[in-house]
């Protein structure tokens, strides 16, 4: 029984001990790596036709800030917006800024991201931020904080820049 036993353990320990990079794959990763790499932070002007007092523009950013995701979302989109890209037919995916973010009638807000509950009277209408300062933040909040966890929406293409003028103009209006 003690050779049967030493038998077994020298044959389990030299399958260990083999050398199995033969057969393990091993891709070169790189250019995976590259593809996942986020693109360097951009500065972006507001463009001129952001028009921050319309309220559908307010409404679309609404929808934008406090819808879940995609299918997932309970409420209907406004009108012109859609849950779906034209292009692919796929589920656009829109912001759920309030997974983070805390603003007049938030359902579920989060306590991530700063509270943005009264921003234009306390932000904006002060004098301390203006309203391209709110677009950039929200289009690539990294040009002036490398360490944000804030998606980077017009940067990647999440948002295109009229879903970052509805945000804006959301984000800033009387609620």
């Amino acid at each position: 029984m003690r050779k049967s036993i030493l038998s077994t353990l020298l044959v389990g320990t030299s399958l260990i001990a083999a050398n199995y990079s033969g057969i393990i794959e091993a891709p070169d990763a790189s250019e995976i790596i590259k593809k996942d790499l986020l693109p360097q932070p951009q500065a972006y002007t507001m463009p001129s036709s952001c028009n921050l007092n319309d309220p559908a523009a307010i409404k679309r950013g609404e929808y934008f800030f406090h819808g879940l995701n995609g299918d997932e979302t309970k409420i209907d989109p406004p009108d012109g917006v859609s849950r779906k890209y034209s292009s692919n037919g796929k589920v656009k995916q829109y912001g759920n800024c309030v997974a983070c973010h805390n603003i007049e009638g938030a359902v579920g807000a989060g306590n991530i991201g700063p509270d943005l509950t009264n921003y234009k009277s306390t932000f904006v209408d002060s004098g301390v931020r203006n309203n391209a300062f709110v677009y950039q933040k929200i289009a690539d909040p990294r040009v002036d904080n490398s360490n944000t966890r804030m998606t980077i929406n017009l940067t990647t293409k999440l948002f295109n820049e009229q879903e970052i003028c509805d945000l804006t103009a959301y984000v800033i209006a009387k609620k």
